[in-house]
């Protein structure tokens, strides 16, 4: 069986939609998917990065972008009342719903191994972006996903706070630098739009052993902008 990382933040809708064509990705395939939720945050920080919604036409074009997608797959996405909003409370809830390794996931499929199953990360994807435009930090909300989910651990407790830290510097550490990333044999494919090289990945694309991938990445020196 192969196995494949999928580090995400429930605040980035190409992470949601990237959920939702992950198993069109990996259809045909006998697949392993750890779910690693990271703080996409600490990542622009250590980066010196803004996020998109953080640059106006940026955040016009992101929003009017994953519209069109949502709409082109017949999805639903409907973005929450504020964006961007603090996530951690979703973050941390997804690690106290962790599948302690022994037990019984939350659903069939889900994959023990002290990470949140599927069906915990979709509960939190459809928290945000299928809400009918709600507050993703509604404190009814939040109570009522929490009761759903009946976590093993206290969301709040500093056991959980402490490993999504942990969680996002090791995803930093592997190279990680946006979400939703997928790592799979080493290799890390960023973006909802690299599904379809994942997928020749998994079918075994003679591409990924020619030795572009490699050569592909070097760098090559030119002006370097003044900060």
């Amino acid at each position: 069986m192969k196995r494949l990382t999928f580090y995400f933040d429930p605040v980035s809708p190409y992470a949601a939609l990237g959920f939702e064509a992950l198993p069109e990705a990996l259809a045909g395939h006998s697949v392993e998917v750890v779910y690693r939720p990271i703080l996409f945050a600490a990542l622009l920080q250590a980066l010196g990065q803004k996020g998109p919604a953080e640059i106006e036409a940026k955040r016009r074009w992101t929003f009017r972008h994953v519209a069109w997608l949502a709409h082109s797959r017949g999805l639903v996405l409907d973005p929450p009342a504020q964006h961007p909003f603090n996530p951690l409370p979703l973050l941390r809830l997804a690690w106290a719903c962790a599948v302690p390794a022994g037990q019984a996931g939350h659903m069939p499929g889900d994959t023990p191994g002290d990470t949140p199953g599927r069906w915990v990360v979709e509960q939190l994807f459809h928290h945000v972006w299928r809400g009918a435009g709600a507050d993703a930090n509604d404190a009814a909300r939040l109570a009522a996903l929490t009761e759903r989910l009946a976590p093993a651990q206290d969301p709040a407790g500093e056991a959980v706070k402490q490993r999504l830290r942990d969680e996002t510097e090791a995803a930093l550490a592997l190279g990680v630098f946006g979400v939703p990333t997928v790592e799979f044999d080493g290799r890390l494919f960023w973006g909802q739009d690299a599904l379809p090289m994942l997928r020749a990945a998994l079918d075994g694309e003679p591409w990924f052993r020619s030795g572009i991938w490699e050569s592909a990445a070097q760098p090559r020196p030119g002006i370097a902008r003044k900060h």
